[in-house]
């Protein structure tokens, strides 16, 4: 059997954000706020001469980037939620994709997923259909 192993690497961050969803007939409707945990993970094939396939802490310093972005915003005037929906589905879309276009080549080429948590237990992930979907847990930050 040839199975391809590879190396994953994931880094989390978080943000505060108040938000509603226009379109939800329910509570959500109304303005709200979450402590965000944010988390991506990359893949690769081959570790560099120091051992590591990709150095946690840019991975997460670009992550932070991002995550400042929304912190203590109120997610629904910002330019990428305008016009979509402010759900952790959507806001997972948009980590993965300011990821994509930030991480070095073969980096970004290996992004498995971005996944947002809008709480301890409840989580939405965006990513290729081929991106392993791992077991919900609390996820520590910091």
């Amino acid at each position: 059997m040839d199975e391809r192993l590879v190396y994953t690497v994931s880094a989390q961050a978080h943000y505060d954000a108040a938000h509603f969803l226009r379109n939800y007939d329910g509570k959500c409707a109304r303005l709200h706020g979450h402590r965000y945990v944010v988390e991506v993970a990359v893949q690769a094939q081959e570790l560099d001469e120091s051992g590591i396939a990709f150095d946690f802490v840019d991975l997460k310093g670009h992550l932070r980037e991002l995550a400042e972005m929304l912190d203590h915003q109120n997610l629904n005037d910002l330019p990428p939620f305008r016009e979509v929906e402010t759900s952790a589905e959507n806001q997972a879309a948009w980590f993965y994709r300011e990821m994509k276009q930030r991480l070095p080549g073969k980096l970004a080429e290996g992004l498995l997923y971005a996944r947002v948590w809008e709480t301890p237990t409840n989580w939405a992930q965006f990513g290729p259909a081929h991106a392993p979907l791992p077991a919900p847990r609390t996820a520590p930050v910091d």
